[in-house]
Order: structure tokens, then sequence, then C-alpha cells
């Protein structure tokens, strides 16, 4: 579900969700690639990680499946810790975004220091049109893209070309799908290759220290008001059980 490869003599690695057709965000790939990146403890070489998905998409999110009343708790345990780990890697990480980057999938690439994005990507939240909200996207949104475009797309779940997200500052190349390996092998051998890696360790927890600090701060507080709050409304029910069904919700508005 998750492949691994090294290049660039070591310096970079790169992992690849692969969980056809739309490398959903589940349990079972969240630990792999938490697996994945606590080995770049052991790798001091590596100067950059990123993570893709496979085919023609990043990823269309969390597995819906996995937002239900049983499994959620655990779900959303393991993306927040996936996504602490992503803010503590000893390297510079980023995402490499082809189509559609949505959901826990859009929070992964939140919680990477950099975005190379394909053209024609779409990158959004649409948890709200499911009657939930996404805790990591919340807590990360306001830091990358500042507060009012955050709640602009918490709130309304709409997805977004590349281009708006370029104008908010979130990407740093935005190149043709097509080209998008070529471009982001290029940015390495010009900008970190170059660069000791032991310095770009130091560089890389030392610039996201602060975004670190304030998801510490309210990750917590936002994931207890998701499983303690909005699971007990009827409204986050209907809206999974409705997707799950391909079937409108019926909202209760409560």
């Amino acid at each position: 579900m998750v492949n691994t490869e090294i290049r660039h003599g070591g310096g970079h690695l790169r992992l690849v969700i692969d969980a056809p057709k739309a490398n959903l965000v589940s349990i079972a790939v969240m630990r792999e690639l938490r697996r994945a990146l606590a080995g770049v403890l052991c790798a001091p070489a590596i100067k950059l990680v990123t993570i893709e998905g496979a085919g023609d998409h990043f990823s269309f999110g969390a597995s819906v499946e996995d937002h239900r009343p049983g499994v959620i708790h655990a779900a959303l345990t393991e993306l927040h810790g996936l996504i602490l780990e992503l803010l503590s890697v000893p390297a510079p990480t980023a995402a490499v975004v082809r189509g559609r980057c949505l959901g826990g999938g859009f929070e992964l690439a939140l919680a990477c220091d950099l975005v190379f994005a394909g053209s024609t990507a779409m990158l959004g939240v649409p948890e709200i049109t499911l009657g939930v909200f996404p805790p990591a996207a919340a807590a990360l949104l306001p830091l990358r893209v500042g507060a009012s475009r955050a709640a602009s797309s918490v709130l309304t779940g709409r997805t977004s070309p590349v281009d708006t997200w370029a104008a908010a500052g979130l990407i740093e190349v935005t190149v043709p799908p097509q080209e998008l390996g070529a471009a982001v092998d290029h940015w390495f051998e010009a900008h970190l290759a170059p660069r000791s890696a032991a310095a770009l360790r130091c560089a890389a927890l030392a610039s996201r220290a602060t975004l670190r600090h304030q998801v510490d701060l309210v990750l917590p507080e936002l994931e207890r008001l998701y499983l303690d709050t909005l699971m007990r409304t009827h409204d986050a029910i209907e809206g999974i059980e409705a997707f799950l069904g391909k079937r409108a919700p019926v909202w209760s508005n409560a």
C-alpha cells in the first residue's frame, strides 16, 4: 500500500501511496506511512521525504467507512499521530500532488513543509458535506494560508484548483502533471542536493517549530470536539450512512 524508493544517492526518500483506485488514507495506509517515516531517523543522509499517490490522484481522503462510530476513534488517533510525526520528521518534507487531494489526503499535504502540484490538481476538505469537519485541517490551514481562507475551506467544503492555493502561498511549484516528477528532481538538485544533510535536518525542524507547537496545542482540543461532541449528534452519523448508502442525507440539525 505504501511503496518506498531511495533516490539521488540516498538523499531522497520517496513514499508512494498505492491503494487503488482512490488512494484512500485508511488505517492500514497510515500505519505503513508511520513505519516508513520512522526509518528516517536511521538514515541521516536523507535531505527530502516526499509523499505522493500512485496513478492519477494523490488521495480522495480518509475511508468513509472509517468514520463510523465503532472505528472513528482509532482512525482519528492514527491520522493525528501521523500528522504529528510528519511535523517532527528530521528532514524537509513535501507532498507531490496530482489530481484530487481531498480530506485526509489534503491534511497529509498540509503537514508537509512544501507542496508540489500538477496544474490540474484539485485540493480541499469536503467533510462538511458528510456532516463532519476535518480536525487536522482546521488546525493546520489557518497557519498555512490564513484564518479567512481556512474558514472558507472548512465551512463550505469547496474543492479548489491549484491556482487558488498557489495564490494563498501554499504551493511551491506548479507544472503540468506529466512534468511533476522531473520538476521535483530539478528542485531537489537545485536547492537541497548541494546542502548539508545535518544542516537541513535542523533547518527543517526549526522552520516548522511554531507550526508544530500550535498544532500540539490545538489538535487534541479539536479531536475531543469531534469525538465527544460531533459524534454524539444525529447528523454526523446520518451524513456518513447517507454517503455509504448513496443517498441524500436527511439532516435533523441536531
